[in-house]
């Protein structure tokens, strides 16, 4: 019998997957490019018909979660990885620029497969703001955040997003079978953004104080693009 050191396997392919995500960014700003992708990916999800609920809820959303390229694989043992920016809405309705984070996870159980997907998080609560902001958060763990899942035509104007702390949108390639973002970590990546923006810069002076800025053209779009 094959015994598996789980936290060793955990790094292991938690590593793998996140080292996948670094190769546009060989030869150019990997904080830019994110950016870039990021920005790409919300535009096009937000005027995918498919998703009428995305549009609904980001246009309420405290904060907005986008990850490019969620890689997911798995047999029996699953992992996902995968890059982030995060943007929150300040109180008088503009848009903070974008903090770097990273989204990773370990799943047991029935499963096989491999899925490279582009990633929304509607944050609508205070309480999941104030979870991702600063730290490293188990989605549905310890911070006790619940997070919906909603496909292609769902629709959120009846209020559904008054029940979630969080609802993840995903736009999918491949073929895996027992996807689910709890138990995902979502934790700030701080060398990138002290990278883009300066030595001193934590996510919350990004997104709450703007007391760390950046000229990025690449993040003024992002900002721009933002409902």
């Amino acid at each position: 019998m094959i015994r598996f050191r789980t936290p060793l396997l955990s790094l292991l392919v938690v590593a793998l997957l996140l080292g996948g995500c670094r190769s546009a960014g060989e030869f150019n700003s990997e904080t830019e490019q994110l950016v870039d992708r990021s920005r790409i990916t919300f535009k096009s999800m937000m005027s995918d018909n498919q998703y009428p609920g995305l549009v609904d809820l980001a246009s309420r959303a405290k904060a907005i979660i986008i990850v490019p390229n969620l890689i997911r694989a798995a047999f029996f043992i699953g992992g996902r990885g995968g890059n982030a920016v995060m943007l929150v809405r300040g109180p008088d309705g503009t848009w903070s620029p974008p903090a770097f984070y990273t989204v990773s996870g370990l799943s047991f159980g029935l499963q096989f497969g491999g899925q490279s997907s582009e990633l929304v998080i509607t944050v609508m609560t205070e309480k999941g703001l104030n979870a991702v902001m600063d730290r490293e958060v188990t989605l549905g763990g310890d911070a006790g955040i619940a997070v919906g899942e909603l496909g292609k035509g769902v629709d959120a104007s009846t209020g559904i997003g008054l029940k979630s702390d969080m609802y993840a949108f995903a736009r999918s390639q491949g073929l895996y079978v027992g996807v689910s973002l709890q138990g995902s970590v979502i934790s700030p990546r701080p060398t990138w953004n002290k990278d883009l923006y300066g030595k001193k810069a934590t996510p919350h002076s990004i997104l709450v104080t703007h007391e760390s800025t950046s000229q990025s053209k690449s993040v003024a779009n992002l900002m721009g693009s933002m409902p």
